[in-house]
């Protein structure tokens, strides 16, 4: 969002970011002095009804845009998405290339950035896209084309390791109280390499920590030796459950996910369940388990 607004700005185009939630505070910099604003934000309203074109980025999927999908009866509308199509398009033209690392990715190649000078703002944000979508280029949709948009945005003046501290290496106490909590209910299913953790939706305030805190902790799970998924769930309600999924081998998360109703990558996917949370962990546990068994030869 931060590298296209940035471009289109610079051609004198007026624009808007306008996020479906609030911007977590370690990508608040990112932005520079574009103006952003939570959908649900009064302030956001003049500036998307008086919008002659809607750039939808990262998502297909109208519940994932926080209301702003309903804006796209009266203006025009684009997609760029790396994501797996699921169902028809939101809105037409849409470009949406899976073999993609990230949306990232494709904004590089839209802008024509290959033997184009790159902004400070726009390295930046690129380089986030990309490095948080790849896991910091440790997951499989890794290519040698992602490295190579690597080292342009490198050129272009990103520190690699800076940019690994604002992302990833610092920890609000409330966070790591939540780590704690989360781990302190870590499971494994007796009958198939799946482990989760849960919280419920008291577990923020009793932590002192914030809603991105949550991002990372599927990882957990994963990363238990043997192990083929590794699952997150978040009671958002007493009655609603969020969910995320992550694979470490042949088991497609996206498939599961999309039979229930969520969508995303083969090896990273999520789905919002209208389950209160120990049912929302049943349903999904028995939906994984056959896939599961199957990845590690039993079946």
């Amino acid at each position: 969002m931060a590298a296209l607004a940035s471009r289109l700005r610079e051609g004198g185009t007026e624009v808007t970011v306008v996020t479906p939630s609030r911007t977590p505070r370690t990508l608040a910099f990112a932005f520079g002095d574009l103006p952003v604003f939570e959908a649900r934000d009064p302030a956001a309203h003049d500036p998307i009804r008086a919008a002659d074109l809607l750039v939808i980025l990262d998502t297909a999927e109208p519940h994932r845009l926080g209301g702003l999908a309903e804006h796209l009866h009266r203006c025009d509308g684009v997609v760029i998405d790396h994501h797996p199509p699921v169902g028809a398009p939101l809105v037409e033209p849409a470009l949406r290339d899976p073999t993609a690392c990230s949306t990232g990715e494709l904004i590089f190649d839209l802008l024509g950035l290959e033997g184009d000078r790159l902004s400070a703002l726009e390295a930046q944000g690129l380089y986030i896209a990309i490095v948080t979508d790849t896991g910091s280029f440790q997951f499989s949709n890794t290519t040698t084309r992602t490295h190579q948009i690597a080292a342009r945005l490198v050129e272009a003046g990103v520190d690699p390791e800076a940019m690994y501290r604002r992302l990833y290496a610092v920890y609000t106490r409330g966070g790591l109280a939540l780590i704690q909590r989360a781990l302190q209910r870590l499971e494994v299913d007796p009958l198939s390499p799946i482990a989760w953790v849960a919280v419920d939706h008291g577990v923020l305030k009793e932590a002192g920590a914030r809603g991105e805190d949550m991002e990372g902790l599927v990882e957990y799970p994963r990363r238990l030796e043997g192990m083929e998924v590794g699952l997150f769930f978040r009671a958002l309600s007493s009655t609603r459950t969020k969910v995320s999924l992550r694979s470490n081998g042949d088991v497609d998360v996206s498939s599961i996910a999309q039979e229930l109703g969520g969508g995303g990558h083969a090896k990273a996917s999520g789905v919002v369940l209208e389950l209160e949370l120990e049912e929302a962990i049943r349903v999904v546990v028995d939906k994984v388990r056959p896939a599961a068994l199957e990845a590690c030869g039993r079946e």
